[in-house]
């Protein structure tokens, strides 16, 4: 077995495979392609996406041909796998727009500038764009019987709750992607989710229907799930982007770095190209002395490094121990940005006002007589620094950058005042 493969299986990565045997030797014998799409469902991709790439990136460090392939053509359709319901059909302009920006993402993971081995993006609308339907009826349709595709889990799970001629017909145009990529750049091997397995051996299907002595293969990678029964990549704030805009590298960072000791070998192995060695001796770090997180700490910043690059890690690791230590002062407005971002906030004018009243006016605490309670029991801290004197006035040296206040009531709860002119 190839090292490759050796290496996918150590790291949990190989889920289904339809030859292994085959697939085996063909990595042995050469260089091969290979490829998996991503549909623009979004301006982002997000941490769901990140296995499939990184699969893609070790095919490419072990000397083969990696081909991304954005859908600009089945987004336009929507992927019945995996949903419980029809998807909203959205416009070509967003679509292409959605395109474009996956592209620019895929880049961070695949290296195009090889000399030997250098990745590839292609767009499906450049073939499925053109395609009249009285060909795609003709000449690909044919090759697919209905009960052969009533059979497949994307159809079967939707068969009840109802699925459209639209959505139904995404399997063909998929298969078609495969079928295209083997004749006009070799390629032999798709990968994907193992919710992708039924649009995979449909792709296989038609490219032995099509060609002659035809050889290739898919494999799927594990759909990745959480120890507590949770859907990974979500928080409540909703999905975990790879654009820094939409989910901040801080909160990046955190999503990692909160993983469940039950959970954190796995991730290493699928998100990181850590050693073997060196996840066995965090493996045993979490066996023997998890209250240190050092596993949790690898995952972190190995993921928030290769996604955001080294200077925004940095960014986090400083965002973290800086709210851990109650060290405010030493960040920026813009790092209070992301470090408070989902916590409750006030907008208030920038003229002083005394601190008492202004516990009241951003419900940080419900009345006077608790104010002042607070304040004498020691729990209110301005900017990390507990404050006890009763005639406090915020002045300008409590504001951050002349923006942000930050109050922490108690141990945890941290509140922000904005400040508006």
């Amino acid at each position: 077995m190839s090292d490759l493969l050796k290496d996918l299986q150590f790291r949990g990565l190989v889920n289904q495979v339809t030859d292994e045997e085959g697939l085996a030797k063909a990595l042995e014998e050469g260089e091969i392609s290979l490829y998996s799409g991503f549909d623009p469902t979004a301006d982002s991709l997000h941490i769901g996406h990140l296995l499939p790439v990184l699969t893609l990136r070790r095919f490419q460090l072990h000397g083969h041909h990696p081909i991304a392939l954005v859908g600009g053509a089945t987004g336009l359709i929507g992927d019945p796998s995996g949903k419980k319901a029809e998807r909203t059909l959205n416009t070509s302009d967003i679509v292409q727009n959605w395109s474009d920006r996956i592209k620019g993402q895929l880049s961070r993971f695949l290296d195009f500038e090889l000399d030997k081995n250098p990745a590839v993006i292609v767009n499906n609308f450049d073939w499925i764009g053109s395609l009249d339907v009285i060909s795609f009826l003709r000449d690909v349709g044919k090759n697919f019987g209905i009960n052969y595709m009533l059979a497949k889990d994307s159809v079967q799970t939707r068969i009840e709750s109802g699925i459209s001629f639209t959505e139904f017909s995404y399997m063909i145009l998929q298969s078609y992607d495969f079928l295209k990529l083997y004749q006009n750049n070799n390629c032999k091997l798709q990968i994907g989710g193992s919710d992708q397995w039924g649009n995979i051996t449909a792709g296989l299907e038609l490219i032995r229907k099509s060609e002659e002595d035809s050889k290739a293969f898919g494999l799927t990678i594990p759909l990745v799930t959480k120890a507590d029964g949770t859907k990974f990549g979500k928080t409540e704030g909703g999905a975990i982007w790879l654009d820094a805009e939409k989910t901040s590298p801080y909160e990046f960072y955190q999503f990692w770095i909160n993983t469940d000791d039950r959970d954190v070998i796995k991730y290493i192995k699928y998100f990181t190209f850590l050693t073997q060695q060196e996840i066995e001796d965090l493996e045993n770090e979490v066996a023997n002395a998890p209250e240190k997180r050092a596993a949790q700490k690898a995952l972190a910043e190995e993921v928030t490094k290769m996604v955001h690059g080294e200077d925004s890690l940095k960014q986090a690791i400083k965002i973290s121990q800086a709210l851990f230590s109650g060290d405010i002062k030493e960040l920026t407005s813009q790092e209070i940005l992301e470090g408070f971002k989902d916590v409750p906030s006030t907008e208030m004018s920038s003229e002083e006002i005394g601190l008492i009243d202004l516990l009241i006016e951003a419900k940080i605490s419900p009345s006077k007589r608790q104010a002042r309670e607070d304040l004498s029991n020691g729990a209110i801290y301005i900017n990390g620094e507990r404050v006890q004197d009763l005639t406090k006035v915020i002045s300008d040296e409590d504001k951050i950058d002349g923006k942000f206040t930050v109050i922490r009531r108690g141990k945890k709860k941290y509140f922000l005042i904005r400040y508006t002119g």
